[in-house]
């Protein structure tokens, strides 16, 4: 079979890969070899050189995260199309069952325990099994068990994920998945919804058996629970439902606008008219085109002009091998200028962030030699010093005013002790934003999606602080962040507080996550106006501290 993976793409090389890791997981292997493979499946999916060349070349080491044993896995999958033990696994732990459990609410243990014992791999095996009342032979499984599964199989299925995925898994999926079948990814990840739960594609051919075979017969999909004329919903290994509709040529605009806005929003808008693409269903609904960002329940009028990936500059908050980032501040530099960049703000931590290394005061100072170095190679473009500073319990500030003053850009930041009350976190931040040096409050709830609620700090007291001082707001682009969200970014910009999109990136290819905040930031109406950081070097210095003419209220 030499040769016979030559056409794998980076998307399908991460999707094996993630397959690869959950079976592994089913299969009892340590939960830390599972997390490498994902790790080394998201970098794959973000990687801008095909892997498959980097394989054959013997270069794919190079990345950071592919040791020995991943490499010689993508080396089989290269040279031959697929993983041996890959397929092994799916011999041995049915993937249908455990994506099944996960979908049903059952626990994986317990369905493939289900399995093993009524012999059986499929759902319409699982449905029989159950229908002929076997599943009490099942050790563990009693009267009220039983009826639960039964109840279970018998429910219209819920097009609704389980546990959301952030961003930088929802979107390779569904995109992935209508790459493959010629169409277009829809749903939840379209809207760059932050914490996706609806997935969806959308395609059109006037032969929709073909295509609802062809999405069957997917890695991705492990189990189709539902199959009608023009429509399918597939599960993944993961319990992850992804709907397939199949449209008409002369209503695909028409289905993809509805696979695409919120129930809410679409529902306003129906009975939505036949088109054959997104634009012709507005002209007909004799309203302005909506951008998918903005297809939420409320939308009403005139969409404003949106930022566009391409009017950002720089990226104001990244981080460097002083503390926990993985590249120097001089790679960083020349990564952010072949993205197109101007300037790159290099904020590293300080030592009171604890859980990572941080600079002190000299640090900060030897960083910023390193920092002046790297600039004589990069001109004109331009290395800013700068710190993600850590705001102490007390509210002062982690680095002296006399180091503060010296540098170009300040990122306040909270990370210990976010379970505090509103009042204490509240009062922290606010007396961290009386400094004069502090140029933006970093990820401000302090949330992590799926991991951490946001922290109980009063949002509004805080913006009515940013206003009066002329500070900025971050929208960080960390795909388990995206903080401020989208609501919070409409509230800051309606009230006049200057927003900044960052990556926090702390590797050079953490600089795309730019994409995730200017997307966050557009689903909060955020324009071009709104974001300091799209205008040139020498304005965002001079506006830095300006005051702004609108007022909170």
């Amino acid at each position: 079979m030499e040769g016979s993976g030559s056409g794998l793409d980076n998307a399908s090389i991460a999707a094996r890969l993630d397959a690869f890791a959950s079976l592994l997981e089913l299969a009892g292997a340590g939960p830390y070899t599972a997390r490498a493979y994902r790790r080394a499946a998201d970098l794959i999916r973000t990687t801008p050189a095909p892997i498959a060349d980097l394989v054959r070349e013997g270069r794919v080491r190079e990345l950071r995260g592919i040791g020995p044993g991943i490499e010689r896995r993508l080396r089989e999958l290269v040279e031959t199309g697929e993983i041996a033990e890959l397929e092994e696994l799916e011999r041995e732990v049915s993937p249908e069952l455990a994506g099944l459990g996960r979908f049903l609410g059952v626990s994986v243990r317990r369905m493939l325990e289900i399995g093993r014992v009524l012999g059986i791999r499929t759902l319409d095996e699982l449905r029989e099994a159950a229908a002929a009342g076997r599943l009490q032979e099942v050790p563990g499984i009693g009267p009220e068990t039983e009826r639960k599964l039964r109840a279970a199989l018998a429910r219209e299925p819920e097009p609704a994920a389980p546990r959301p995925l952030t961003l930088n898994r929802s979107r390779p999926l569904v995109e992935s998945i209508a790459d493959a079948l010629g169409g277009v990814a829809a749903g939840d990840p379209s809207r760059w919804v932050d914490a996706s739960q609806r997935f969806a594609v959308v395609c059109r051919s006037p032969h929709p058996d073909d295509v609802l075979d062809r999405f069957e017969a997917l890695p991705q999909i492990v189990s189709v629970v539902e199959r009608d004329e023009r429509r399918a919903l597939g599960v993944t290994v993961e319990g992850v439902p992804v709907e397939l509709v199949v449209a008409a040529p002369e209503r695909f605009g028409t289905e993809l606008v509805r696979a695409t806005g919120s129930p809410e929003w679409v529902a306003s808008l129906e009975p939505l008219p036949d088109a054959p693409d997104e634009e012709g269903v507005f002209r007909a609904l004799g309203i302005p085109f909506v951008p998918p960002e903005l297809r939420e329940a409320g939308f009403r009028g005139e969409p404003p002009q949106l930022l566009e990936l391409t009017d950002v500059r720089g990226d104001l908050h990244c981080h460097t091998t002083w503390s926990d980032g993985r590249a120097s501040a001089y790679d960083m530099g020349l990564a952010a200028r072949e993205r197109g960049y101007d300037y790159l703000a290099i904020c590293d931590h300080t030592v009171s962030v604890g859980a990572v290394p941080g600079l002190d005061a000299d640090g900060v100072r030897r960083q910023g030699e390193e920092i002046a170095a790297a600039n004589e190679r990069l001109a004109p473009f331009r290395l800013l010093r700068g710190s993600e500073c850590d705001i102490r319990r007390d509210g002062s500030l982690d680095l002296p005013e006399d180091v503060l003053a010296e540098l170009d850009w300040v990122q306040a930041s909270v990370h210990g002790g976010q379970r505090g009350s509103r009042e204490e976190l509240t009062g922290r931040v606010l007396a961290a934003l009386d400094s004069p040096y502090v140029s933006c409050l970093s990820h401000p709830t302090g949330r992590l999606i799926n991991h951490r609620p946001p922290n109980a700090i009063d949002l509004k007291a805080v913006f009515a602080q940013l206003v009066e001082t002329g500070r900025a707001v971050e929208v960080n682009g960390l795909p388990d962040r995206l903080d401020l969200r989208d609501e919070h970014v409409r509230l800051a910009r309606e009230g006049g507080v200057p927003i900044v999109v960052n990556t926090d990136a702390h590797s050079t290819r953490g600089l795309a996550n730019m994409e995730l905040a200017v997307r966050t930031a557009r689903r909060g109406g955020a324009g071009p106006g709104d974001v300091l950081n799209t205008l040139p070097l020498d304005e965002l210095l001079a506006r830095r501290f300006g005051r702004p003419e609108k007022r909170f209220t």
